[in-house]
């Protein structure tokens, strides 16, 4: 499980060296929806780092404590993050947190492989309704690596 746990630790890091091709996109494109009623590749970016960073400061400590795995309602939790990437931050600064986030985020992964393997419940739910896997954080990073890939396509759609 281990060895799994660090290869799937180390695709999940895979996606830093992707966005920072990023920093050369146009400004344009950068700031422009996907498609009609959908985020900016700036959004984008920012909603990557914003979980990372929910998975660092709540879902972590949460384990910790022996508690289960609470996630927020996605639409409101996206919503700040589309409106941070709005707010005048530059392309850079928004590439470099989510650089710096992920990698803080890896780092705990590697050095707390426990807190990363403990079957813990999701939402009060025991077991991923459509594997039949128990829920741990490792697993939810596996699921996050299927987002990233879903987000990094759109991504290449429109450059």
């Amino acid at each position: 499980m281990i060895s799994l746990g660090k290869e799937t630790i180390h695709r999940y890091q895979a996606l830093i060296e992707w966005t920072d091709t990023l920093r050369e996109l146009d400004d344009n494109i950068w700031v422009t929806p996907i498609a009609e009623g959908k985020a900016t590749v700036a959004g984008i970016i920012s909603h990557l780092k914003n979980w990372d960073n929910y998975l660092i400061h709540t879902i972590i400590p949460a384990i910790k404590n022996g508690d289960g795995m609470v996630f927020p309602d996605f639409d409101s939790f996206n919503q700040t993050a589309y409106e941070y990437a709005r707010s005048g931050i530059s392309k850079n600064s928004i590439l470099d947190e989510f650089k710096q986030t992920r990698l803080q985020l890896i780092e705990l992964l590697l050095t707390e492989p426990d807190v990363a393997t403990k079957h813990v419940p999701a939402n009060g739910v025991e077991n991923c309704p459509h594997t039949g896997i128990p829920y741990s954080l490792l697993y939810i990073i596996h699921e996050f690596i299927e987002h990233d890939n879903h987000h990094k396509n759109q991504i290449l759609s429109v450059i």
